[in-house]
């Protein structure tokens, strides 16, 4: 049985890979940062029915010593780092923390592996929002780089230690630069969610409007259960490499917002409303990504479209508002 070691494995893209290694008979171990909120945990887990099976262990990204002691004692053969301070809204409110967790975080469990178990597979979750403002209309891995938040800095500074540890001391090490990937597991703070849950809410009469910030940004998004896959593929091949993750479609929030009211038959013109304090102080217009090296190498391909992407997550938050009423 190989056993991988998860960071952010309460996550998103964490409860979906952990889903994932399950049935491919995976021991799966899961990093855990104590905190006030811990009654919360495991809620994505729990909500895809795989909590029982994820040993959690105690440990933080910002404490090299705890990294070093668990691959020390279970020895991972693949270790997948997720965690990181992901929301980008809040990375220019808390730059400092962003860069600590997202940033240095990386480079400790870097160093952990090399100290620890150097012979272990690192995934690093790299981000589109690396690219930023977009050098070339189609973005692939050889496309530079242009951060435009403090998120997208730190995630810049955690993808090239990446490949400085791969390239230095022949690490198998790769990063995935995953396009947005939503769920219903996405958190509310995030627009897609945001989206759904209005427009669950406004549906079941819990709600008149939906604030929204920039209708206009576009962004290639893909599900979230697709792109876990796209992880594993990676840790699988002969060495560690770079991969663009996407679907190769943009959609504008606007256009995401018509096909999620749509679905339970109302106009977002109705509903939504723009504040001009929900925009970000540096926007990212458009990211598109070109997946063509993943296709070739990994023989990935996305199996979600966009629209019953919406519709699961329309469908799960009229769900959750529907129990909270009867509850």
């Amino acid at each position: 049985m190989p056993t991988c070691f998860i960071t952010g494995v309460t996550g998103q893209d964490g409860a979906y890979l952990s889903q994932f290694l399950l049935q491919k008979g995976y021991r799966v171990l899961g990093l855990l940062r104590r905190s006030a909120s811990s009654d919360f945990v495991g809620e994505r887990l729990r909500w895809l029915g795989v909590a029982d099976q994820i040993e959690l262990v105690d440990g933080n990204l910002v404490d090299l010593s705890s990294l070093i002691r668990i691959l020390e004692k279970y020895k991972p053969d693949e270790v997948y780092n997720l965690a990181a301070q992901s929301f980008v809204a809040a990375s220019w409110n808390q730059p400092l923390l962003t860069g600590q967790v997202t940033a240095l975080g990386a480079a400790n469990m870097l160093e952990a592996m090399r100290i620890a178990l150097p012979g272990a597979r690192f995934y690093q979750a790299s981000s589109s929002e690396m690219f930023g403002r977009i050098q070339e209309p189609h973005q692939s891995e050889t496309t530079r780089f242009y951060p435009r938040s403090p998120y997208a800095i730190a995630k810049v500074y955690a993808h090239w230690m990446t490949v400085n540890h791969r390239e230095s001391f022949g690490m198998h090490a790769s990063c995935g630069i995953l396009f947005n990937h939503e769920s219903p597991l996405r958190g509310i703070e995030f627009v897609t969610r945001k989206i759904t849950d209005g427009v669950a809410r406004i549906k079941l009469g819990l709600a008149r409007d939906l604030a929204l910030g920039n209708l206009e940004a576009q962004r290639d998004w893909g599900h979230a259960r697709d792109y876990v896959k796209a992880m594993w593929l990676m840790l699988q091949q002969p060495a560690g490499d770079d991969y663009v993750i996407a679907t190769g479609r943009t959609t504008s929030v606007r256009e995401f917002c018509r096909l999620a009211f749509n679905h339970v038959g109302l106009n977002y013109e109705d509903h939504v409303v723009t504040r001009q304090e929900l925009t970000r102080p540096a926007e990212v217009d458009i990211l598109l990504g070109d997946a063509r090296k993943a296709q070739r190498v990994l023989g990935w391909e996305p199996n979600v479209t966009l629209e019953d992407m919406i519709a699961e997550m329309v469908e799960a938050d009229l769900v959750r508002h529907q129990a909270r009423s009867n509850s």
